[in-house]
């Protein structure tokens, strides 16, 4: 095993023990702020690896994310964060890998493909950073190309009401109703040796972004 999979993929017992236990401490804490609905849990395979794309409009985004399956999922964050040894080891336990954020970071790519291939979910925000408004932004073919390339489905998220939990700029989160809704798997269209064209992942990506509207929207009519 590398040094940089053993620093950023703790596999170890007490990462786990620490995964469970903040995971549940984060979710309990996450559903009574936001008196969390979640619709479509369904379309979430209980085993196998699948890209999860979720719409990004606040940081709680992602401890909303992490409610949704008890699963372990892998996540990226900014690779800064390992600059605090004990704050590297945590995230690193909760299963998140660093990424180096303006780059096109091939590490970050390689770690994605490494958790896939080892049957993990992995999240990925297809708008990138955090976005404002009602209309899904226009996205990076990322999460279509990498769901391609390791030969896994997305499954893309709507996430209603998080932004006025937490907007942009605020430094207090205010109890208010998330509702999540989750689509159904799209699954990248492959050729005879198991890669997809251009114009396959361009076309993943552009059912991505209809979906995450089409579910974004959903989700934000049930927070009113």
């Amino acid at each position: 095993m590398s040094p940089s999979k053993t620093r950023y993929a703790d596999d170890s017992w007490s990462s786990r023990f620490v995964y469970v236990v903040t995971r549940s401490l984060v979710c309990g804490l996450t559903r009574l702020i936001t008196r969390l609905k979640i619709e479509g849990q369904e379309n979430l395979p209980p085993t196998g690896a699948y890209v999860l794309a979720p719409v990004h409009r606040s940081y709680v985004d992602t401890p909303i994310i992490a409610c949704l399956t008890s699963r372990r999922l892998r996540f990226m964050a900014k690779q800064e964060v390992w600059d605090n040894r004990p704050a590297g080891w945590l995230v690193s336990a909760l299963g998140a890998f660093p990424v180096k954020r303006g780059t096109v970071d091939r590490e970050a790519f390689n770690r994605c493909i490494m958790a896939l291939e080892g049957g993990e979910p992995v999240v990925l925000f297809a708008e990138g950073e955090r976005k404002d408004g009602p209309l899904i932004q226009p996205l990076f073919d990322g999460a279509a190309y990498i769901a391609s390339r390791a030969g896994v489905p997305i499954i893309p998220v709507g996430i209603g009401g998080s932004a006025r939990v937490m907007p942009r700029h605020a430094k207090m989160i205010y109890p208010k109703k998330v509702h999540v809704v989750i689509g159904k798997p799209i699954y990248p269209q492959l050729n005879g040796s198991g890669r997809a064209s251009r114009k396959a992942i361009a076309a993943v990506t552009e059912q991505l972004s209809e979906d995450l509207q089409r579910l974004f929207d959903a989700a934000q009519s049930r927070v009113g």
